[in-house]
């Protein structure tokens, strides 16, 4: 992790919410650098300001990261993530596409020090054939990637 992830997002309690976006048997997924060794690959999302909505926070995020309008359908699953300095409790939604191209965008809170590094709709398939430790840790509670939507409660990482 870098000095500057750690710096940002290390050592408080960060609420996020998370898109699940599936179009033509793929999800949508960014790469992530600096958050860990080699890949990171996530559904779009980010953290929730004080006073915004999840909604309003998704659709927020996901018009910086991915340049896409989305409507947000239904609440899907919540999970934590505890391991020093990083603490996080992320919603999930089912998100669709109302309009936009898709393209990378940036995180505003990084300045210059930009993590987003692509973001691709990835058919199952590939999913499939991706390193597990690659992928957002949420994929290990699936037995088929595809069943993502399926998931339901609370999960802990």
């Amino acid at each position: 992790m870098s000095n500057s992830v750690q710096e940002f997002y290390g050592n408080r309690l960060r609420m996020r919410v998370c898109g699940i976006c599936i179009e033509k048997d793929a999800i949508l997924l960014i790469n992530h650098r600096s958050i860990r060794e080699g890949d990171f690959w996530a559904p779009p999302g980010g953290g929730i300001e004080f006073g915004e909505s999840a909604v309003a926070c998704l659709m927020r995020e996901f018009m910086e990261e991915t340049g896409l309008t989305i409507k947000v359908c239904d609440f899907l699953f919540a999970c934590e993530f505890i391991n020093k300095p990083l603490h996080s409790v992320e919603l999930f939604f089912r998100v669709e596409r109302i309009s936009g191209e898709l393209k990378l965008g940036k995180d505003p809170e990084m300045n210059n020090n930009q993590i987003l590094e692509q973001v691709r709709f990835i058919t199952w398939n590939e999913l499939d054939q991706m390193k597990i430790e690659s992928l957002h840790g949420i994929f290990r509670f699936v037995t088929k990637k595809c069943e993502i939507t399926h998931l339901n409660g609370y999960f802990k990482l």
